[in-house]
């Protein structure tokens, strides 16, 4: 099959260990007013939580990042990813694969997880576990990841990753992690009843990920920033009880999207388990159906109220992102053609944006063999970049035997 039959990934990047570079910028890594870790005082994993970043906030950090990202974007290493629990979307496209796609033509190290331990975190690993794995690998090249600049690898196939939880763990009490925002929702939609160890230590796997590949980067949305300040958490810990004089670790920034947040069709949060979403993999036939079964209100002339019109003003902005428009623009010509108008527009406009996506993804998936290429390549790279941060945390905590 003709564009993708084998693989090449040397290149500058694809060589780099743990030895990469540490990012200098005007504002650091560490918030100003942050402790020195040579001049740290007791224990801060025995003596309760880190105080409250003085730095920038957040909006602000990643506008000054976007700049540096411009201006020398080989000094960056950006680990992103997802749990393989079914194909990708158009939230996934607009909120992630596109910004994969830019971070990777500026010139960035890529790396995508396809985090397949995280699904058993709280579910059953099923039968379609596989499928679902390359499909995500088929996703992100569909949308234009390019394996020769990009990584993307499986998480249970870097066993050094996932060692780098139990020091990490030492780290912290069981009341921090246990008021990440991600496991107090969790225990609350459990009734306060059982939960399994894996999902409650979720975000400090999340850290393992981050920190074994040496990423500086995480692009997140304001609801993960949580995860990436634990994160900077351990990685600063892990500095001052054993490397204060060099710091191993660079806490990684967090990079909130510009992307406003789509909805699902029904009006609530877009996730694949409410089934109210479009994959990226869906027919055109199947678009037309679900975008008809998405929600409205009873106003026949449309308008971009996201405030009041909440669900009309999802689909008028899912069709002016595929057609690069205003939103405003998108709802004046349609004017007074009601909900019917409203769909019709949306769906030409996903199905005409996702088209030429959608050719390349199913000849990427009639071709198994390079999907598990792509990935083992990843692998062996992720392999490698993990080895390197284990042998350097086992020689730091003085556990070379």
């Amino acid at each position: 099959m003709s564009g993708h039959g084998t693989i090449t990934v040397s290149s500058p990047h694809r060589t780099t260990t743990a030895s990469f570079p540490a990012r200098t910028s005007a504002a650091g890594f560490l918030p100003p007013g942050s402790p020195d870790p040579a001049t740290t005082g007791p224990d801060p994993a025995t003596t309760g939580p880190d105080p409250a970043s003085t730095g920038p906030d957040p909006a602000s950090r990643s506008a000054q990042i976007e700049s540096e990202l411009r201006r020398a974007p080989r000094s960056f290493r950006i680990l992103t990813g997802d749990r393989p629990t079914g194909p990708l979307h158009l939230g996934h496209y607009f909120g992630t694969l596109q910004n994969r796609v830019r971070f990777q033509q500026l010139g960035a190290d890529v790396l995508v997880l396809v985090a397949d331990y995280q699904v058993i975190t709280d579910r059953d690993a099923g039968p379609g576990l596989g499928a679902d794995v390359l499909g995500l690998v088929a996703d992100n090249l569909a949308a234009g990841l390019d394996p020769a600049r990009a990584t993307i690898f499986a998480h249970s196939q870097v066993s050094a990753l996932n060692q780098l939880m139990l020091p990490f763990l030492s780290l912290l009490s069981v009341a921090e992690v246990g008021r990440n925002p991600t496991v107090k929702e969790e225990f609350s939609a459990s009734g306060g009843g059982a939960m399994s160890a894996l999902l409650f230590t979720y975000p400090v796997h999340q850290a393992a990920d981050i920190l074994a590949c040496r990423a500086n980067l995480v692009p997140v949305g304001k609801d993960q920033l949580p995860h990436v300040e634990l994160t900077r958490t351990i990685a600063r810990r892990f500095n001052q009880r054993y490397s204060p004089r060099c710091g191993f670790f660079q806490p990684p920034d967090p990079l909130l999207g510009a992307v406003p947040l789509l909805l699902g069709l029904d009006g609530q949060k877009m996730s694949k388990s409410r089934g109210n979403t479009i994959p990226l993999s869906a027919t055109e036939d199947e678009t037309a159906r679900l975008i008809k079964g998405a929600r409205t209100d009873r106003q026949r002339h449309i308008s971009y109220e996201p405030a009041g019109r909440p669900e009309v003003a999802n689909l008028v902005l899912l069709a002016a992102m595929c057609q690069r428009r205003p939103p405003a623009a998108v709802a004046a010509e349609i004017g007074s053609g009601g909900a019917a108008g409203l769909k019709a527009v949306v769906t030409e406009a996903v199905n005409e944006h996702l088209r030429p996506i959608r050719a390349r993804r199913r000849e990427l998936a009639a071709d198994r063999p390079y999907l598990q290429a792509v990935l083992r390549r990843g692998n062996d790279r992720a392999a490698v970049l993990a080895g390197d941060t284990l042998n350097s945390v086992r020689e730091l905590m003085r556990m070379t035997y």
